[in-house]
């Protein structure tokens, strides 16, 4: 039979620490120190606050002994409330990690205990027939695009177009909209190939081709690369094997009309254009918050998602263009561009509103996707 994270009670000698247990056992361990270090009765032998026989043994019990109730200790008193919340997010980070990989169950008080190895075996066994297949999205033909599906593997299964392919989707958006977000589940959906210019750039720098060496050629002398290479970078690429089976994301391009025209002159086209729109307002405070860890790269947001580690809060560093003064500029040069860009891919064209729950915008964009590929079958 299938088993389920809430169908096994351990004794509680498995059971993994909660909360309250580890906090206690911190106090515990606070008491028992401080307690051997009592004055005992002064002698000629031994000073004054030397370790008592009686401390010393109660020291090495105590670890063995907490009592787990203390119900009439103050524990933010004694052990300092941020102390407390170090010890909650610590337990919580450990208690998801095992989570995570099946180590835990549920029992039947809702309680997190020790999964026994047949557990962990069925639970993961469960989770990968239950994850789903990714294919690559191909567009219907005109016969099967009122049965157009919500999912990727049964848009596989339309067929193709005569002269279509895979999907080809431009998704836009100012700075700190969430088109990072989108481009993740965008391509675990459909299957897509997820491309950005610098990513592009990079790679045919390092392919040493013809327009990967003529965009060397300006990046070494510290000069943009004209918009006739970085064309030249996406047009090579998208010719690739990998964008010709799985069809391919551009993720913020083109950024210019010039872009646009001549992407559109060199034969590329897209079967959706999404645009997010978020207020500036939005977008402000999304980007002045932005903190980054230079040790691991991870981004934080010091309102939306700050770090749990106070440790890992001292070391965040801002970028030097997130301040307010620097956004509101930036923003300035995007919105004098986006709209023309816009007019280019009007057909195509469509508006999500990025000021939502991400999983929202999920759904708008997905049918967005569907409502503009069964219109151009």
């Amino acid at each position: 039979p299938t088993l389920h994270r809430r169908t096994l009670r351990l004794p509680s000698p498995h059971r993994p620490p909660t909360m309250k247990t580890a906090a206690v056992a911190a106090f515990a361990l606070f008491a028992a120190q401080a307690s051997a270090f009592a004055p005992s009765t002064p002698s000629p032998a031994r000073p004054s606050f030397a370790l008592s026989d009686t401390a010393a043994t109660a020291a090495d019990a105590a670890p063995a002994e907490v009592d787990s109730n203390f119900d009439d200790v103050n524990l933010v008193r004694v052990l300092g409330l941020q102390r407390l919340k170090n010890i909650q997010r610590r337990h919580r980070r450990e208690l998801n990690a095992r989570i995570k990989n099946f180590d835990v169950v549920q029992d039947g008080e809702g309680e997190w205990v020790e999964a026994t190895e047949e557990q962990s075996a069925a639970m993961k066994a469960e989770a990968n027939a239950a994850k789903p297949k990714t294919k690559p999205f191909k567009r219907p033909s005109k016969k099967s695009a009122t049965a157009l599906s919500a999912t990727a593997s049964d848009d596989a299964e339309g067929g193709d177009a005569p002269g279509g392919g895979p999907l080809r989707l431009i998704i836009a958006g100012a700075p700190a909209s969430g088109k990072g977000t989108q481009c993740e589940v965008l391509k675990e959906k459909y299957g897509v190939v997820h491309l950005s210019t610098g990513d592009m750039l990079r790679a045919a720098v390092a392919e040493g081709t013809e327009v990967g060496k003529a965009a060397k050629d300006y990046m070494d002398a510290g000069k943009l690369v004209p918009d006739e290479v970085i064309i030249g970078v996406v047009k090579d690429r998208l010719e690739q094997e990998d964008c010709k089976t799985n069809g391919w994301l551009l993720d913020g391009f083109p950024r210019t009309p010039a872009q646009a025209d001549a992407l559109s002159a060199a034969g590329v086209s897209a079967d959706c254009f999404l645009f997010l729109n978020v207020p500036d307002s939005v977008l402000v405070e999304r980007v002045v918050g932005r903190r980054t860890d230079p040790e691991t790269g991870k981004i934080y947001h010091m309102t939306f998602s700050p770090p749990d580690e106070e440790e890992v809060a001292a070391r965040l560093v801002q970028r030097s263009d997130d301040t307010e003064e620097k956004v509101v500029v930036r923003l300035e040069q995007f919105h004098a561009n986006v709209e023309a860009v816009r007019g280019s891919y009007e057909e195509v064209g469509v508006e999500i509103d990025g000021n939502v729950a991400p999983a929202e915008v999920t759904e708008a964009i997905a049918k967005a996707i569907e409502s503009k590929v069964a219109a151009r079958a």
